[in-house]
């Protein structure tokens, strides 16, 4: 019989990566027709990547609740992405791979940043940055997921 806690976090994985997809599709075709680094886009591009961490993260959140849900208070956002890399000896395998959790905490810490600044002058070169980690983390996030269904589904068999 099927595992039907194991079915609820694999249906959120998929709900999670159909969202992406969503986010990724806008992102592409705004930066696609709108080249100007005009403040406007600027805060366009930005959300874009808060969604996007933020939307992973809340998977995050209920993978770590499935398996351990101990995150500490005061930095539980670190705590969270940091423990997606782990292997929990006959509990779960890791959800993230380093090099992934390494992109991802630079789209973590700009969330940080970007709730908290308040001003219209946004730096580009960042942008341009976060950009090409956005570029790069899609297809090792991919990977990781692909493994990480792999596992859940383990645990169905």
């Amino acid at each position: 019989m099927k595992d039907n806690s194991i079915n609820t976090l694999l249906g959120e994985i998929n709900k999670t990566q159909k969202i992406l997809k969503k986010i990724d599709v806008f992102y592409i075709e705004f930066i696609n027709e709108n080249k100007d680094k005009s403040v406007a886009n600027a805060i366009v591009v930005s959300e874009s990547f808060v969604n996007y961490y933020t939307c992973l993260e809340t998977l995050f959140l209920k993978i770590s609740q499935h398996f351990e849900n101990n995150l500490k208070s005061h930095k539980w956002h670190s705590d969270l992405l940091r423990k997606m890399t782990l292997r929990i000896e006959n509990i779960r395998e890791p959800v993230l791979s380093d090099e992934t959790y390494n992109i991802l905490l630079e789209f973590l810490r700009f969330r940080h940043f970007n709730r908290h600044y308040f001003e219209f002058d946004y730096d580009w070169e960042r942008l341009e940055f976060l950009e090409t980690k956005y570029e790069k983390v899609k297809p090792l996030l991919k990977i990781d997921t692909e493994n990480f269904i792999s596992f859940l589904n383990s645990l169905n068999n």
